[in-house]
């Protein structure tokens, strides 16, 4: 069946899943359904401990058995131990078929490969993979589709029941022996447990496990102890130098710097560039760059963002110490400056995924963004962005909240070098459709400026803009002329992913290398 960005999605696929072919970004606007429930076991007994001496107890009093769901955070990033040292333990023992739901995995978590490779882990939900998972997935040594959501999506799935959590571990720099637990305060801070929240809130048992346990009550808590059924204390949860690697820095990369001075005067000639605006941008260079050289003109012009949101990055906090930003409104810190400012700025303030960018709760913050500024690997004449497949058809990349802010802002900005290397990242057609083409507004490259044709009104309130606008075709054929036309990836007809948009339905499929046939 073909959906609405054009994706062939074989029948098979949507009778395996129950899924529905994506209709639209607003197609289950008005959508009414119930939430799930976890199992939940009463503790009434003031004698009996949440504490448990390691990991294999908690495995045990959970119940650990073949065919579970279990989640993790990815707070910690590149830094992360968690993931692995429940894997290495659950593998001891023997357990099988079980489903990792993550937020998110990344190259710290490579050493859970062979547990892939051995049936230990036969499925992945998650927001995207890098490292040695992606290509275990993408060369077809993952048993069960591996399923790809935004943040957003990933807590409407938990929310509505779609994903039963059997256990969720939750790594936290903090806690108490009763399980209330802080992102700060400890040897392995992250700033937020945004993430977590709804797996503490939906999971039948909740682990917390900690390297520095502290006084009851450890409030106020990220997450409360009447979510928590075990406490475990470990040696180490995470790297600190690599769950936060010192202050983003901005690029000192000419081409960078120019693509951010394009945004920044695309930004502050939209009509949406007024007192008391909504801005959240990513971490790449050309976005730290552009945040930076915003945040000058507001400085000059006496204009204040209302609302910064999203994952934080030090630029960010620094215009909310200078009080250019009334609030910033985190899910995620990408810095240790970011870390250093939610523990002392009472403006700024962690919040939960689901508040962050839930396509299916009463309302999200994404909502009320007026300015998203994100980056692609791909972008495709229809405007369709690709921030999961690499160009050689390895996945390699996340979601994250990709399409949830591009769905929820008013102004959608792409920021995109022409050339990923000698690779178009202007294309007539992406390897893979992670965000739908009708949410992004503008693509900013280093030859030119396209806006969507759907969005006449911006086209219109920049005639008279000294920018170098182009269609996104023009900029297609600048960069097919300058490299040549890349062949296709060559792809198997197996299926081994699929990829949500945010409401649940799917938007594309992942196939197989063809170069890697396993029987």
């Amino acid at each position: 069946m073909i959906n609405a960005v054009g994706r062939e999605i074989p029948g098979e696929i949507l009778k395996k899943t129950g899924k529905e072919p994506f209709k639209g970004a607003y197609a289950n606007d008005n959508h009414e359904y119930k939430k799930a429930a976890p199992t939940v076991r009463a503790l009434c007994d003031p004698g009996r401990s949440k504490m448990v001496e390691n990991i294999h107890e908690a495995l045990v009093k959970c119940g650990i058995r073949d065919g579970m769901t279990l989640s993790f955070h990815h707070h910690f990033r590149e830094g992360d131990y968690v993931v692995n040292m429940v894997m290495e333990e659950i593998h001891k023992m023997g357990i099988k078929d079980l489903t990792i739901c993550a937020s998110s995995l990344g190259k710290a978590n490579d050493p859970i490969v062979p547990y892939i490779e051995d049936g230990t882990i036969t499925g992945i939900q998650s927001s995207g993979v890098r490292g040695k998972i992606g290509e275990a997935i993408s060369t077809g040594r993952l048993r069960d589709l591996a399923i790809m959501r935004s943040h957003g999506g990933r807590v409407r799935a938990v929310e509505s029941g779609e994903v039963h959590i059997d256990i969720a571990f939750i790594g936290a720099p903090t806690c108490d022996e009763y399980g209330n637990m802080r992102a700060n305060g400890g040897k392995s801070d992250c700033g937020v447990l945004s993430y977590a929240m709804v797996d503490a809130e939906y999971a039948d048992k909740v682990v917390a496990l900690t390297d520095c346990l502290v006084p009851f009550p450890n409030v106020p808590a990220s997450i409360s102890m009447v979510h928590v059924d075990y406490v475990c204390v470990v040696d180490e949860i995470g790297n600190p130098a690599k769950i936060a690697t010192g202050a983003a820095k901005p690029t000192t990369d000419v081409r960078k710097i120019m693509m951010a001075d394009y945004c920044t005067q695309f930004v502050i000639h939209t009509p949406y560039f007024k007192e008391g605006f909504s801005y959240q941008t990513g971490v790449g260079g050309a976005s730290i760059a552009s945040t930076i050289s915003l945040g000058k003109i507001m400085e000059e012009r006496g204009i204040h963002m209302g609302l910064g949101l999203g994952g934080i990055t030090t630029p960010m906090c620094e215009l909310l110490e200078k009080g250019l930003i009334k609030k910033i409104v985190d899910t995620q810190d990408f810095d240790l400056g970011a870390i250093e400012s939610i523990k002392r700025n009472p403006d700024h303030i962690e919040i939960s995924a689901s508040e962050y960018a839930n396509p299916f709760n009463k309302g999200a913050f994404v909502n009320k963004l007026d300015f998203v500024i994100l980056a692609s690997l791909e972008v495709d004449v229809d405007f369709n962005c690709n921030v999961v497949v690499g160009s050689d058809g390895m996945i390699t990349g996340a979601q994250g909240g990709h399409p949830d802010t591009a769905a929820g802002a008013k102004c959608t900005i792409v920021i995109a070098p022409l050339l990923q290397g000698r690779i178009p990242a202007i294309c007539t057609r992406v390897t893979t459709v992670t965000t739908p083409g009708e949410t992004v507004d503008v693509v900013i490259t280093d030859y030119g400026i396209a806006i969507n044709p759907r969005r006449q009104d911006l086209i219109e309130c920049m005639k008279d803009v000294d920018l170098p606008f182009c269609t996104i075709e023009e900029l297609r054929d600048k960069a097919y002329a300058m490299v040549g036309e890349p062949d296709p990836v060559q792809f198997d007809d197996r299926i081994v992913g699929v990829i949500e948009a945010r409401d649940g339905t799917i938007i594309d499929v992942v196939r197989q290398i063809k170069e890697y046939e396993f029987s």
